[in-house]
């Protein structure tokens, strides 16, 4: 019986060998690719890393929790029609951007307003998603004279609201579990990377009524979770949204603002979009029964409603 575990052992420890060999190549390469794709700007605030895409008016893409400049940018691709420039910078604590002292949303809209500076970008039209719609406000609030156009998806709770009405669609100790190292995360991707949908709110209903181009953007969504070791600090952080040191008035906002969400979304309640709407009165409002986090079935209507809105309030080609 001893004789025979020998020769197991060595094929068990073989087979681990090879798996991690495999990790730390798939890693390395997936590292060295997310800092090949941007740049880095220097603020009072710390680095800030942004990916750059397109030609024509500019517009700053924020992108949501547990993403980076590579998540914006697939943001700015799914959404935005042509005859436009976009820059997608990692939020605080997200790949290639520092974390400061006091990490707040007003801070990060500062961070970003001096990003603009450093590109001479003297106004533009900001998009966000998610957890990127608190700074995107901010910027709005604190630098009216920057911004020509606001476009909220999927509306992430902020002061004074809270995060109380979020259904999470996985227990929070998944998240933890699954967000503790990249290993969890590239095995799942390596053997099955659609169980990991749920996470962003794409359940299978949902999924059911997606398109080819949809799954296309929720696979690459997936995907840039890695290294999800390098978004651990900017995760931390997404409460800043919500620290009531920092509210956000939309009712003080003059610019204009579009605002989608789904009825459906777990993740952030359609209450935020409604606060928002409320607030500002004159926003434009595109709000669908289902759809969830990702807004999974109305891309193309999307994608129609921003074209029309920007080419009403942001010449295509002006800077």
């Amino acid at each position: 019986m001893r004789r025979a575990r020998w020769p197991l052992l060595l094929v068990i420890g073989a087979a681990l060998a090879s798996v991690g060999w495999v990790y730390l190549r798939d890693m390395r390469a997936i590292t060295a690719q997310l800092a090949g794709s941007a740049h880095v700007i220097e603020t009072t605030l710390g680095p800030v890393a942004y990916a750059m895409g397109g030609q024509g008016a500019p517009v700053l893409a924020i992108h949501g929790a547990g993403g980076g400049h590579d998540q914006g940018a697939l943001m700015a691709r799914a959404f935005l029609p042509e005859g436009y420039r976009w820059i997608a910078p990692s939020r605080f604590g997200y790949p290639g951007s520092s974390m400061p002292a006091t990490p707040s949303t007003a801070a990060q809209a500062d961070a970003f307003v001096e990003l603009l500076d450093g590109l001479r970008i003297a106004r533009v039209t900001v998009i966000a998603m998610s957890g990127g719609v608190p700074p995107a406000l901010q910027i709005v609030l604190r630098h009216p004279d920057r911004v020509q156009a606001l476009i909220l998806l999927s509306l992430a709770p902020y002061a004074p609201l809270t995060a109380e009405e979020q259904e999470l669609p996985v227990p929070i100790w998944l998240y933890e579990a699954l967000f503790a190292t990249d290993l969890p995360l590239w095995a799942l991707s390596r053997l099955s990377p659609r169980a990991l949908a749920p996470i962003f709110d794409a359940r299978p209903e949902l999924t059911a009524q997606m398109t080819a181009t949809e799954a296309d953007f929720l696979d690459a969504m997936i995907a840039a979770f890695l290294p999800v070791t390098q978004r651990h600090s900017g995760l931390a952080n997404e409460g800043a949204a919500i620290d009531p040191a920092f509210p956000i008035a939309p009712g003080a906002i003059r610019a204009p603002v579009l605002i989608v969400h789904a009825r459906d979304d777990r993740l952030t309640p359609v209450t935020t979009a409604d606060f928002t709407a409320e607030g500002l009165r004159a926003a434009e409002t595109l709000i669908f029964d289902t759809g969830g986090h990702l807004l999974l079935g109305h891309h193309a209507q999307i994608r129609q409603r921003i074209a029309a809105f920007l080419a009403t309030h942001v010449p295509a080609q002006a800077e």
